[in-house]
C-alpha cells in the first residue's frame, strides 16, 4: 500500500547532507520508494561509503560533492547535474551544523557558520534547483528545521536563528514557485536519535528533554523520512508552504 500511495518511480530527488545522518535516512527512504537519488556532502569519503550502502542494498545512487557555503559552486553543481540526469523533481536540504552557545558567548565565527550553512546555504541550493524546477513545471522542495524555531531552547540562538530563517524562505518559494508546479514546505523535528543525535543528548541532559516530550522519547530518523516522502510525493500536492513538526508535542506544551 506504501509503495501505491508514494511511488516516486520516474522522479530523481537530490539531497544535501545525504551521506550520513538524517539526510542518509530520507535519501534510503525516497530511493525505496522509485527515486533516482542523488545524494550531494561536502564530505567526499562519506559520500562515497554512502553510496556503497545503498548498492549493497539494491539501490544505485549517484553523488556530487557540494558546500553549500560556496553559492558559485552550488549553482555550477546543480546545473551540472540537472544537464546529467534531465530534471530534479525533488530537492531536500538536510545539510546543517549546530553550535550551541550561552547567547552572550557566542564567537563571530559560530554565528557565521550556523547561519551559512543552514540558512544562506539552504537558500543557495534552493535558488539553483528552483530555475529547473519551475521550467519543468514540476518541483517537490522540502527544507529541514527544528523544533528549536518554534520554542526557546538554551544556548540554541545562532541555530534557532538559522532554522527560524527557513520558514520565511521556504513561504516565499511557496508563494513565488506555486504557480509553477513546485511546492515549498519545512519539517520541524524534535531530537533525532542519528549517531550524532545519539551522542549529543545521551546521558540525564538527554532524559531530562525527553521528560519534557509529552510521548517522552526522541525521534527514529525513519519517523522524519516518513514525512519527508510525504511531502515530496505527488499526493501532496496541495501542501505548500507549511510547516510539519514532529515533535512528539514538545512545542504544544
Amino acid at each position: 500500500m506504501l509503495m501505491s500511495l508514494f511511488d516516486l518511480t520516474g522522479r530523481t530527488a537530490l539531497v544535501t547532507g545525504g551521506a550520513s545522518g538524517l539526510g542518509k535516512a530520507i535519501a534510503r527512504t525516497l530511493a525505496g520508494q522509485g527515486a533516482a537519488v542523488v545524494l550531494a556532502d561536502v564530505d567526499a569519503a562519506q559520500l562515497e561509503a554512502a553510496a556503497g550502502e545503498f548498492a549493497a542494498d539494491g539501490h544505485e545512487v549517484q553523488t556530487i560533492a557540494m558546500d553549500v557555503t560556496d553559492r558559485d559552486a552550488v549553482t555550477a553543481a546543480v546545473d551540472t547535474l540537472a544537464e546529467r540526469v534531465g530534471r530534479i523533481d525533488i530537492l531536500v536540504n538536510s545539510a546543517g551544523i549546530a553550535l550551541l552557545d550561552p547567547v552572550e558567548e557566542v564567537p563571530d565565527g559560530h554565528w557565521d557558520k550556523v547561519v551559512g550553512i543552514n540558512l544562506t546555504g539552504t537558500f543557495a541550493v534552493c535558488r539553483a534547483v528552483a530555475a529547473h524546477m519551475k521550467r519543468a513545471g514540476y518541483g517537490r522542495i522540502v527544507n529541514i528545521a527544528s523544533q528549536a524555531a518554534h520554542v526557546a531552547l538554551e544556548h540554541h540562538a545562532a541555530y534557532a536563528a538559522s532554522k527560524s530563517g527557513l520558514f520565511g524562505l521556504t513561504r516565499s518559494l511557496a508563494g513565488e514557485l506555486g504557480p509553477h508546479g513546485v511546492t515549498a514546505n519545512t519539517l520541524s523535528p524534535t531530537v533525532v536519535l542519528t549517531d550524532l543525535g545519539r551522542k549529543a543528548w545521551s546521558g540525564p541532559r538527554g532524559d531530562a528533554h525527553k521528560a519534557q516530550i509529552p510521548t517522552r522519547r526522541f525521534a527514529e530518523p525513519q519517523e522524519i523520512a516518513a514525512a519527508a516522502l510525504y511531502l515530496a510525493s505527488a499526493e501532496a500536492a496541495m501542501v505548500n508552504g507549511t510547516d510539519l513538526r514532529i515533535d512528539g508535542g514538545f512545542t504544544i506544551t
